[in-house]
């Protein structure tokens, strides 16, 4: 039996990477999805390219920063399909500049992106959950939401604040049966890096090495699948990159001296 037969998925951040193969994962598992990012061409592309049925996919084009319009997306999905199971809040930006380059502005654009979006859109479904007594919320975060690595300041302050409210919403939404999932990848080969966030605000322009060689975005989504179809809390995903969520456990001076020589030259 399909794990997600008939039930109603969420995703943001659904127009590429992790978001996109992700969608396709959950529509071998049976779910009908609601399909969310900017680009109203590229989640119609996604949308075609589940095989689901027409009216089993509903593209709701979302902008993060605009979350004054988040209750009235709800009430779009809710319109559509009569309730939400899963909401996997995917949608972000990364950074790829120092502290002493980055502006203000930069810090509260990630943070209003990766943060604040995350937490607006989950409070404004959180309430449709709460009555039909049952849902699962997910986000990604990363494994930069465990440890802090250079070039990436606002990124891993953001990824950090969401371990934070997430731990914090598990502990009072079970009793309701609604399920929380912390999704932490570490190095997927998607556009992430060539989309990251300057410190002057603009593009970053360039594919990380460590990206380019990571872990394919199919894979990295039928993992995520099976975390929130388990109902684990939390799940790490990659390759060697993994290795430093222990390190900073238990060999926290190991990991520091590792994290250093990430630094560019």
């Amino acid at each position: 039996m399909k794990r997600f037969s008939n039930k109603v998925v969420w995703i943001t951040g659904a127009s590429s990477g992790i978001g996109e193969a992700t969608a396709y994962e959950f529509a071998k598992e049976g779910a009908r999805l609601v399909l969310s990012a900017r680009r109203l061409d590229e989640l119609l592309r996604v949308k075609q390219n589940t095989g689901l049925p027409y009216a089993d996919v509903l593209v709701l084009p979302i902008d993060v920063e605009r979350q004054d319009e988040f209750p009235e997306k709800v009430q779009a999905v809710i319109r559509h399909f009569g309730r939400i199971d899963v909401l996997f809040n995917n949608a972000g930006i990364s950074q790829r500049s120092s502290v002493a380059e980055s502006s203000m502005e930069v810090y509260r654009k990630i943070m209003d992106i990766n943060f604040f979006g995350v937490v607006a859109l989950t409070k404004a479904v959180l309430p449709v959950m709460v009555e039909q007594k049952s849902g699962h919320i997910a986000v990604t975060s990363s494994i930069s939401g465990k440890l802090g690595t250079p070039m990436r300041s606002g990124y891993c302050a953001t990824k950090h604040a969401l371990h934070g409210f997430f731990d914090s919403l598990r502990a009072e939404v079970w009793k309701e049966k609604i399920n929380v999932t912390i999704i932490c990848p570490g190095y997927i080969h998607t556009d992430i890096s060539i989309n990251a966030i300057a410190g002057d605000g603009g593009k970053h322009g360039k594919m990380d090495k460590n990206q380019e060689t990571g872990v394919s975005p199919e894979a990295c989504a039928s993992e995520i699948v099976n975390a929130i179809a388990k109902g684990k809390e939390e799940v790490y995903i990659g390759r060697k990159e993994v290795m430093g969520v222990y390190l900073k456990r238990f060999f926290p001076g190991i990991l520091s001296k590792i994290v250093r020589n990430q630094m560019p030259k």
